[in-house]
């Protein structure tokens, strides 16, 4: 991913979606030729030059300081996601591109998803939203990861290259969307991660809505929500996750799946529980083949 042309692209996307009367900027009758606030009237409102603005945001930032980004931050109206994403967009970083690490799961990690078998669905991710681990009712619930080979456990991949999905989430788009919008984020902190880069270059050629919702540029981290789901075998459900991140390794969180008690959705999810517990399934939607053992590195 090349830095200057993210930073660029994000900043302008950002200033085209402001309008004069968003920021309380005066201006004359004269008809704009594009969307959004002129690159000046940002400056202005930073507390900028014009000038230095144009550099930043042409992707010749040179050192250019935090108190410069927040000035620019407050003036895009920025959250605290984007602020993050412009932060790391702005920062420098090394120009050649540094092999990753294999990812491992710590044997504890994997415990605990065995411990959630038969309550939650929790699965981990990794960098570029690679699914490094899963429980049982997890592969039930969406899809048997360990049935395909680790290069295409993707959460990403799944969403958008399996037909399954879009059965599988009543609100595709949303999620969807959301999705590509917190892989995003994953591309502003590693933006020399050369498997991240195969793999939004092959969802950009394969989905249309993909291409479409990267260009946008949002940016969100994963943190807690809501998704309902129409299981193949069990019907509607409501589910509420929590991701957490582990101490020592920012890379990796764990997403675990709840119901509410005395739900029509508890309901469904321990029936889909007691078929993966009767039927020693993994899931319903893969052929179980040979897996992964526990403790093998991803890439």
């Amino acid at each position: 991913m090349d830095q200057n042309a993210e930073l660029r692209e994000f900043l302008r996307s950002r200033r085209a979606r402001l309008s004069p009367e968003d920021t309380g900027v005066a201006t004359t009758a004269t008809t704009r030729r594009v969307p959004g606030l002129r690159r000046e009237e940002l400056a202005r409102l930073a507390g900028v030059s014009t000038d230095y603005y144009t550099r930043l945001e042409q992707g010749r930032h040179l050192n250019v300081s935090e108190t410069v980004l927040d000035a620019v931050a407050r003036a895009l109206q920025l959250d605290a996601t984007e602020r993050a994403y412009l932060f790391e967009l702005a920062r420098p970083k090394p120009r050649r591109a540094v092999r990753a690490r294999p990812q491992r799961v710590r044997p504890g990690v994997h415990s605990m998803l065995r411990m959630l078998d038969d309550r939650s669905p929790a699965f981990v991710l990794g960098r570029r939203m690679d699914v490094l681990a899963s429980n049982r009712l997890a592969r039930a619930l969406i899809t048997d990861f360990d049935a395909v080979p680790h290069r295409e456990r993707n959460l990403v991949r799944f969403m958008f290259l399996d037909e399954t999905a879009r059965e599988l989430y009543r609100e595709w788009e949303t999620y969807a969307a959301e999705m590509v919008a917190t892989l995003r984020m994953d591309a502003g902190r590693h933006p020399d991660d050369r498997l991240l880069n195969q793999l939004v270059g092959e969802l950009a050629i394969k989905s249309p809505e993909f291409r479409s919702w990267w260009a946008d540029h949002n940016v969100r981290d994963k943190s807690h929500g809501v998704k309902l789901y129409h299981h193949p075998l069990v019907g509607d459900m409501t589910l509420a996750y929590e991701t957490v991140i582990f101490p020592g390794d920012d890379d990796q969180m764990m997403c675990v799946y709840t119901v509410e008690p005395d739900s029509p959705s508890e309901a469904a999810l321990q029936l889909l529980a007691n078929w993966t517990g009767t039927t020693g399934a993994a899931g319903p939607q893969f052929p179980l083949r040979e897996r992964i053992p526990q403790g093998e590195t991803h890439p």
